[in-house]
């Protein structure tokens, strides 16, 4: 049962782009929706290029039609909130409905974080035991990945969720922050487990991020172990082509949560703030089917095939 029955407050005022000069916000609420566009396009395209072409119908795309499910259910628990708020001249979020966001973009976050770890593993099945592969990522194989990457991050949505939303939260109710985040409503609670609920939380989700990027790296360390033993140059640049997008996505991800997550507590303004939540939230999710797009070779031609064939058929 969530704290909204012994909680002053029955919602919170969302601060993030308040403090920015008002005449920017409509040149900020387009290049977000535009990208917000962009997103749900790209992904949308990747997932029905690999439903419709039996080339595809393969692990590593099995994986990666998940990953855009993940992709698109994350941003859409963030995004057009975040748009309607920046239009408006009080961007209130119901309790619950506080929750209710926290709760998506926990589940989704820690299902993309999930399924990218997989698709490290299937990288390091089809390297390292290629004879192996059909055995090992068999289609009941790989639907169990994919539905206990699912399982695996609701159960941290409903973890993280449960206990931040069973704290108090007494007054004020402005959160300093664009959308229901833990770390600006943390510092809204109050009682005596505060800090301790905090730092479980945060060594929960820790934990959980780290363990992932430890099997990441674990595959990889495998993986170049592998070409690396490769006679051909052709060979090797073979087998690494096949995981160059996955590792750029991985970099991108990490890269921008460990700036966002890791960086050194202390004074930072607001501004600085909401737009460097902005790189997890909105441009990485943004950048991710365009890696995928165009560094995959398989999946270009396979676009290219489903798309513009349609469009311009004289041309290919």
């Amino acid at each position: 049962m969530l704290g909204a029955n012994h909680s002053a407050v029955s919602e919170f005022v969302l601060l993030g782009f308040t403090t920015f000069p008002q005449q920017i916000l409509p040149a900020f609420f387009l290049l977000f929706l535009l990208m917000y566009l962009f997103t749900l396009l790209g992904n949308l395209l990747i997932m029905i290029t690999i439903w419709s072409e039996r080339s595809l119908h393969t692990p590593m795309y099995f994986f990666l039609c998940a990953l855009s499910i993940s992709e698109i259910f994350y941003t859409f628990a963030i995004i057009p909130r975040m748009l309607v708020d920046l239009l408006s001249t009080h961007p209130a979020i119901a309790f619950m409905a506080c929750a209710s966001q926290m709760f998506f973009s926990f589940t989704f976050g820690f299902t993309h974080s999930f399924l990218l770890t997989v698709m490290g593993y299937d990288r390091y099945v089809a390297i390292c035991h290629p004879l192996r592969y059909n055995v090992l990522l068999s289609s009941q194989g790989c639907t169990c990945l994919v539905g206990w990457s699912w399982a695996g991050g609701s159960v941290m949505g409903m973890v993280v969720t449960t206990a931040i939303f069973n704290l108090r939260f007494c007054g004020p109710n402005e959160v300093h922050h664009f959308f229901c985040h833990v770390p600006p409503l943390v510092k809204l609670a109050c009682g005596e487990n505060v800090s301790l609920v905090a730092m479980g939380v945060g060594l929960v989700c820790i934990t959980a991020l780290l363990g992932c990027f430890f099997l990441i790296l674990l595959s990889y360390a495998f993986i170049v172990a592998t070409i690396l033993k490769i006679p051909s140059a052709e060979g090797r640049h073979k087998a690494f082509s096949t995981c160059a997008s996955h590792l750029i996505v991985v970099v991108v991800h990490y890269g921008f949560a460990s700036v966002i997550y890791l960086k050194p507590k202390g004074p930072h303004s607001l501004e600085g703030d909401t737009l460097m939540g902005t790189t997890s939230t909105v441009l990485t999710p943004f950048l991710s089917p365009i890696i995928f797009s165009l560094r995959n070779k398989e999946l270009k031609n396979a676009l290219k095939k489903t798309f513009l064939s349609k469009l311009s058929p004289e041309k290919l």
